[in-house]
């Protein structure tokens, strides 16, 4: 049996997530959300504070569930928010929605978010607070670090290995055997042919590649 989660966030990633919960019949305590006003609804579910509304809850009796999308400028919000959760002793849902596929021997690791039409094949290991998006392919025996988001209907065939933090543009394939740095972001649509660097940004044609302007 799943614990009650809270959800942390309101935009459009922790809407998905919501229904997801619901068709998983897991129980759903309220939303975390400065941006909120305490005890109205959103989305039909009670919205308890912000961030820190979770201290009143023992973390032995809850879960929580990252509701922070991720793109390549603003990745380190969902970062940041998980690292300070399990910091005060909280766990996060492993989430798989129904509507995926995941080979019986694949390892995801707390907080990972598979969405509906992904696949993910054997042998395949995914690190902490990841997500596969709806209709990403996971191909055999990859290997992805913490911190990652595969967009919609992006492809990974077997045997890619991804760093940390690595941001992979929607309907980009990524061929196999290939090594992505910490870091990096793969444009939508790009074809990747070749290993690429740490913090290094890969965009059409297949083969532009560029190192990430420093913050």
């Amino acid at each position: 049996m799943s614990k009650p989660v809270i959800l942390l966030g309101s935009g459009g990633h922790a809407r998905v997530l919501l229904d997801m919960l619901r068709r998983l019949e897991i129980e759903i305590l309220g939303i975390a959300d400065p941006h909120r006003l305490p005890g109205s609804e959103h989305f039909g579910v009670r919205v308890l504070g912000d961030d820190s509304a979770i201290r009143a809850y023992a973390a032995d009796g809850i879960a929580l569930v990252n509701g922070i999308g991720s793109l390549p400028r603003d990745a380190g919000l969902r970062e940041t928010l998980y690292q300070r959760c399990v910091a005060q002793g909280y766990r996060f849902q492993t989430v798989v929605d129904p509507r995926a596929f995941t080979a019986s021997d694949v390892q995801l690791a707390e907080g990972v978010q598979v969405m509906a039409g992904a696949i993910i094949q054997a042998g395949t290991q995914i690190a902490e607070n990841c997500i596969v998006n709806s209709g990403a392919i996971v191909e055999h025996d990859c290997r992805i670090g913490r911190d990652v988001h595969i967009a919609p209907g992006a492809v990974l065939s077997g045997g890619v290995e991804l760093g940390d933090k690595v941001h992979i543009g929607t309907g980009a394939t990524i061929i196999q055997g290939i090594r992505i740095g910490a870091g990096s972001v793969v444009g939508a649509g790009s074809v990747v042919t070749r290993d690429v660097g740490c913090k290094q940004i890969v965009y059409p044609p297949r083969s532009h590649i560029q190192d990430l302007q420093q913050d």
